[in-house]
């Protein structure tokens, strides 16, 4: 018989034939009844998820049979990874096959900010380079200092690309990466302070909770730039609105938000902020890497084989 997994959400066509192929699918998300649903999954062995998403306790609970967490995504901080652990639950994550997107969009941010790339597009659409001439200056990138919240994978391809753009790195994290060329700084204010731009990248939940605050922000400064493409949980986000309100923080790039999809209207009416509906790795191509990962790893789980990506 096929293993019965749960799919919370719906992958690209082309896994979600396979899956069909290898499982028997409960699919949450067409359920008008979700306690009705998973009374229905009792039997089932596996969840596929997102990590926007992820998998709480309480979901976990109602599957006695549960085996596998299996997550499109490398952020799990949406997944009780404790319960996990404490039930003999295996989880996976699909690290690397969505780093060079992230870090792409990164930097397509990044310029998008200092040349105000969007501010210009409306410049010629509304017919204003026409009837008041050439667009004020904008900000170059090359020779500013850019400092990295989180020098994982991704932020190690932030920084090669950075580097390509002229810019001089340096980073803050937990602990100190002695084989990394880029200064390291324990204290992430003084990072704040000592760069022009920040870019951060480093996972979500309880550890990171607000970790750029108003001191961070004000290190930061009226003519720094930030950027941020990890999670909006990172960021004190009314801090954040006031800073840009206010003239204290220069511009923003933001791919994410406390409470997605929902963006602080202050930040609509901004022009030195760009905004995008947190699609950092939305791509066709690194979605479909990420969820044929998914597929790889709940394979190999009831093949009896390692698995390719466990978290941890």
């Amino acid at each position: 018989m096929k293993p019965e997994i749960v799919v919370l959400r719906p992958y690209v066509p082309s896994v979600m034939a396979a899956l069909e192929q290898d499982f028997v699918l409960h699919r949450m998300w067409e359920a008008e009844d979700t306690a009705g649903l998973l009374a229905e999954a009792q039997a089932a062995r596996g969840i596929a998820t997102m990590g926007d998403v992820g998998a709480d306790a309480s979901l976990m609970e109602a599957l006695p049979n549960l085996e596998i967490v299996a997550c499109m995504g490398v952020g799990v901080d949406a997944i009780d990874l404790a319960h996990a652990r404490n039930n003999g639950i295996a989880v996976t994550y699909t690290p690397d096959v969505l780093n060079d997107e992230v870090a792409n969009t990164a930097i397509a941010l990044l310029l998008a900010v200092t040349r105000q790339v969007c501010l210009g597009d409306r410049y010629v659409r509304e017919g204003r380079w026409l009837a008041e001439g050439p667009m004020a200056l904008n900000r170059s990138v090359v020779g500013k200092r850019c400092g990295i919240l989180g020098l994982g994978r991704i932020g190690k391809a932030i920084a090669r690309r950075a580097e390509t753009l002229g810019c001089e790195i340096a980073y803050h994290g937990r602990h100190e990466q002695r084989d990394q060329p880029y200064r390291y700084y324990a204290d992430l204010v003084e990072m704040a302070r000592d760069s022009d731009i920040v870019i951060v990248i480093c996972p979500g939940g309880a550890a990171t909770h607000g970790l750029v605050d108003r001191a961070v922000l004000d290190a930061l400064g009226p003519q720094g730039v930030f950027v941020n493409v990890a999670r909006g949980s990172v960021v004190d986000e009314p801090a954040l609105v006031a800073a840009l309100a206010e003239g204290r923080l220069g511009a923003a790039g933001l791919d994410v938000f406390a409470e997605e999809p929902k963006v602080p209207e202050a930040l609509l009416t901004m022009e030195n902020v760009v905004l995008q509906p947190h699609v950092g790795s939305a791509t066709i191509e690194t979605r479909t890497a990420m969820c044929q990962l998914v597929l790889d790893n709940l394979r190999a789980h009831f093949a009896g084989q390692p698995l390719l990506t466990p978290v941890g």
